[in-house]
């Protein structure tokens, strides 16, 4: 038997070697939960002692909350009611106010309707008793228009004149006073006017005249070429004229070849051609070489060269004016006025010295000297190609500057700087003004000596048309007009309206540049001898 149970112990042995860890394990285990359950168990009833003991302080506190709330609940609605009483007692005192006042109106208006009850009655009675008075002045008013009737045919009777040849002669009487004042008074406005404005205009054109001093070159519509010697001409004209035929129609100028020793005279209308011809004549008499073909190269060179000029004049031009953003188009055009001249006066010179007055003109009177510049050296821009194109210069140079979109203000200073429109703007009376100035310095321009006569006799004839005119001078190279007038017929009154009329007559009969002084003189004089 103990073999047995050794035997089997034996055969147990690794098995037990095995079940014993786990056994150990288990029992380990079994003991660590038990431990586990009797601490959490401990923790558990302490959670809930502390538990039931903060649910007894809350429902402490929201006991003595519940109690705070209701008293403030009852302080508020005790507050409100208070509040409400009073504005209850404030709106009944309010109201009794009221209906005081309304009482106070209402015995105000009684007292009013009685009193307005009262008017009425006494404007009843003053009605009446106007209408008895209205009655009565009609009456009188009949009885005056016919004592007045009856006294007018007597005067008639007396005076033998009737009421309207009476009354022609008083209305007579009374205009001839009246325009003698009306002249008086006239006269003191411009005296003291024209004393203000003579000073004024004299320093701003004074200082604008010293300010811009431009070297005129006095030129002609003709051009001389000198000759080295009179063989040249032979040379130029050439075999049957084929030398000169060639030149003139390349060029489009007129050569004439006379007996003026050692010269050739061109003759064009357009200024651009001439010069071109001049270049070219000028660079064959250099070279020598003079025959058709060679004239064809050298005038086409003269007209690359002398097409170049003209835009250098124009940028030089807008350059020295201090103007920009003109188009280069309109600057080969404005070019194009260093060969076109005008009485004499070359046209560029001329815009570039009303550029700079007006400019100066428009900074001593506020206007925009930007506008006024440029419209002063665009205003002749019409002179350039008028000889190409129909029309005035001023049509001429309006469709220019239209057409490469200038500023309107400009367009219509040039527009209006020769009174074809009514200037509207300050710049374009500016303008005007300085076109005026440059063309009537003394020497910038020139006329024929007969257009310079006839405008004289013109002058003179249009002051001796009006009645009381003794005789009449037109001096100062025809920019004053003086008038002496026959004192026994025209009075000194009459002299201010006839020198308007004289000058009204002149603006509409002639053209001329600048103005003209009117200047009508009545002298009396008395003479006795001593003996």
């Amino acid at each position: 038997m103990l073999y047995n149970l050794t035997t089997v112990f034996c055969a147990l042995s690794p098995l037990w070697s095995v079940l014993l860890p786990i056994i150990t394990a288990i029992v380990g285990a079994v003991v660590s939960l038990s431990v586990y359950l009797l601490i959490k168990k401990e923790r558990i009833s302490g959670a809930t002692d502390q538990a039931n003991m903060i649910v007894q302080e809350a429902i402490t506190k929201g006991k003595n909350l519940q109690k705070e709330a209701v008293l403030s609940a009852k302080e508020e609605i005790l507050k409100q009611k208070t509040d409400f009483e009073r504005e209850l007692k404030d709106r009944r005192a309010e109201v009794q106010r009221s209906e005081q006042r309304v009482a106070q109106r209402e015995d105000t208006l009684a007292k009013k309707e009685d009193a307005l009850d009262k008017k009425l009655e006494n404007v009843e009675h003053i009605k009446s008793n106007l209408k008895a008075k209205e009655e009565e002045i009609n009456k009188i008013k009949d009885d005056i228009s016919d004592a007045h009737n009856q006294l007018l045919k007597e005067i008639e009777n007396a005076a033998q004149m009737t009421k309207d040849a009476a009354k022609e002669h008083l209305i007579n009487l009374m205009k001839d006073d009246a325009q003698k004042d009306a002249a008086k008074y006239v006269r003191e406005i411009e005296a003291n006017a024209k004393e203000e404005a003579d000073r004024k205009a004299r320093d701003i054109v004074t200082g604008a005249i010293q300010r811009c001093a431009v070297d005129h070159s006095s030129e002609i519509t003709v051009s001389v070429v000198n000759l080295p010697s009179e063989d040249m001409k032979g040379r130029i004209i050439g075999r049957e004229g084929r030398n000169i035929r060639a030149l003139e129609n390349a060029t489009g100028v007129d050569l004439i070849i006379d007996d003026t020793p050692e010269a050739v005279v061109l003759s064009g209308f357009d200024p651009v051609r001439r010069e071109v011809a001049r270049v070219a004549l000028e660079k064959l008499i250099s070279d020598g070489r003079i025959h058709p073909a060679h004239i064809e190269e050298t005038v086409e060179k003269a007209r690359r060269e002398i097409d170049a000029k003209i835009k250098e004049a124009g940028e030089n031009a807008t350059y020295e004016a201090g103007i920009f953003g003109i188009h280069p188009d309109l600057i080969k055009i404005l070019g194009r006025l260093k060969y076109r001249t005008s009485y004499g006066q070359n046209v560029l010179k001329h815009s570039l010295e009303v550029c700079h007055l007006s400019g100066l003109l428009a900074a001593e009177l506020g206007a925009d000297v930007n506008i006024a510049k440029r419209a002063g050296l665009l205003h002749d821009i019409g002179k350039a190609i008028d000889h190409e194109v129909e029309g005035t210069h001023i049509s001429i140079g309006v469709d220019l500057v239209k057409k490469y979109k200038e500023n309107p203000a400009v367009i219509h200073c040039i527009a209006a700087h020769h009174n074809d429109i009514e200037p509207t703007t300050v710049e374009a009376i500016i303008v005007q003004v300085a076109d005026a100035i440059s063309g009537a310095r003394p020497g910038a321009r020139r006329e024929s000596l007969d257009n310079y006569v006839k405008r004289l006799e013109k002058l003179e004839s249009i002051a001796n048309s009006f009645d009381g005119v003794e005789k009449s001078y037109a001096i100062q190279a025809g920019r004053e007009v003086r008038i002496i007038v026959k004192p026994e017929v025209v009075d000194d009154n009459s002299t201010l309206f006839m020198a308007k009329e004289i000058a009204k007559q002149i603006e509409s009969e002639m053209e001329y540049p600048g103005q003209i002084k009117v200047n009508v003189i009545r002298e009396t004089r008395s003479v006795e001898y001593a003996k």
